[in-house]
């Protein structure tokens, strides 16, 4: 039988996901070597959060683009792929980071844990919401720990958290309403197209995507097409929503209806929770605002009120909610620990699958232009066929989930 002590931490970290738990996995920080750096590729350099910075030894990138990975080519020490399905063949690779275009997230984050790396994702975490559930699925069944990137958790001073934890301690009173300033949905458009620039296959970058002609506007602002991503609305609202639900212990769970405006009694887009909570999509004076019987609460990334501004005058005490057990910091830092623990991070999967969902139930309610109603635990719309077909969507061969 193997000694413990020759275990590398990467054979352990294999042998732990060929397992399959369904809890989070507890192991001690000796296990892994406290001078021996995570190893980590990055699949699409579109995000901020890879490379290495002497926590970790980036060892190979992965994107359909020259143009981005045309940066590492002679560098002996970073591999150099278009298919991320070379680097996840690696098995010296412990962790991955995903900064694709969001239609690749869910296949490029499910192939990831099932090849046995620990995941952060950018966010916004997923183009549908059954990819999203896919993607935790996956995460709990290779026991792989997965950071969503919404670093208002962890990062801005501490602002977003302080903020969900006066709400969570009831400084505010009972929460009635919330407001969260984002951008609006992506929408169906066609561009005239091109030739494909050399250096771009573009067969890949569109992956699971309808295929389409090749049009520059589409590779600068692809947020803006419903094919590849949700619009402004997933793209900051995968942030604020996200504190929106934090604040309301809802990293389990949604709103219950959701309100397209109608031009007469709905002015805005309104989400209703089944403790009859509103949040509003804009309004309100700050990223997030939160409306309650005894004050209210303004943050954003520069800045944090609160009315009576004695709310703020002293931190979270023993008797209140405190959200994490790890004070502010870095998100990535915050990934990195976890990897080492096998502690769930602060954006664990679920809390990312739950946000993206709020998402883009507000993107469908606006597409679709009626009320929704949405059963939080079974995950589907409620006697309604058409608004269900949009859970998903089909994916081009040889794509799938």
């Amino acid at each position: 039988m193997e000694n413990f002590n020759r275990l590398t931490r990467r054979r352990f970290l294999r042998r732990a996901g060929a397992v399959g738990f369904a809890a989070p996995l507890f192991v001690r920080s000796s296990a892994f070597g406290a001078n021996e750096r995570i190893t980590t590729g990055i699949i699409g350099l579109g995000g901020p959060a890879g490379g290495g910075d002497g926590r970790t030894q980036l060892l190979a990138v992965a994107d359909p683009r020259e143009d981005k990975v045309g940066r590492f080519r002679g560098n002996k020490q970073v591999a150099v792929c278009r298919d991320f399905r070379e680097l996840l063949a690696r098995d010296d690779i412990d962790a991955v980071f995903i900064g694709t275009p969001d239609h690749w997230h869910a296949i490029a984050a499910i192939e990831s844990a099932k090849a046995g790396k620990d995941i952060y994702c950018e966010k916004p975490l997923s183009l549908t919401i059954r990819e999203a559930r896919a993607m935790v699925t996956a995460a709990r069944r290779y026991a792989r720990v997965f950071q969503t990137g919404s670093q208002q958790r962890s990062e801005f001073a501490g602002y977003f958290r302080f903020a969900a934890e006066m709400v969570r301690s009831g400084r505010i009173g009972q929460v009635r309403e919330i407001s969260v300033n984002v951008g609006g949905p992506s929408s169906d458009r066609d561009e005239p197209p091109e030739p494909v620039p050399p250096g771009l296959d573009w067969d890949l970058w569109l992956g699971p995507a309808p295929k389409r002609p090749f049009s520059p506007k589409i590779l600068t602002a692809w947020r803006a097409y419903k094919d590849f991503s949700g619009g402004g609305f997933t793209d900051m609202g995968a942030h604020h929503f996200d504190i929106a639900q934090w604040a309301l212990d809802m990293d389990h769970s949604g709103p219950v209806e959701i309100l397209p405006p109608d031009g007469k009694d709905v002015r805005r887009l309104t989400y209703v929770y089944a403790n009859g909570v509103k949040v509003y999509h804009g309004g309100g004076g700050g990223d997030v605002v939160f409306f309650g019987t005894e004050g209210k609460i303004a943050v954003s990334r520069g800045s944090l009120y609160t009315w009576p501004a004695s709310l703020m005058a002293k931190p979270i005490g023993p008797n209140e909610v405190s959200l994490y057990p790890d004070p502010p910091g870095d998100h990535k830092g915050d990934w990195l620990r976890c990897i080492r623990s096998r502690r769930r991070p602060v954006a664990d999967v679920e809390a990312g699958c739950r946000t993206v969902t709020v998402c883009h139930l507000g993107n469908l309610a606006y597409w679709l232009g009626r009320p929704l109603k949405w059963d939080p635990a079974k995950e589907e719309f409620i006697g309604d066929a058409e608004a269900n077909r949009w859970l998903d969507r089909p994916k081009r061969e040889p794509w799938s989930l």
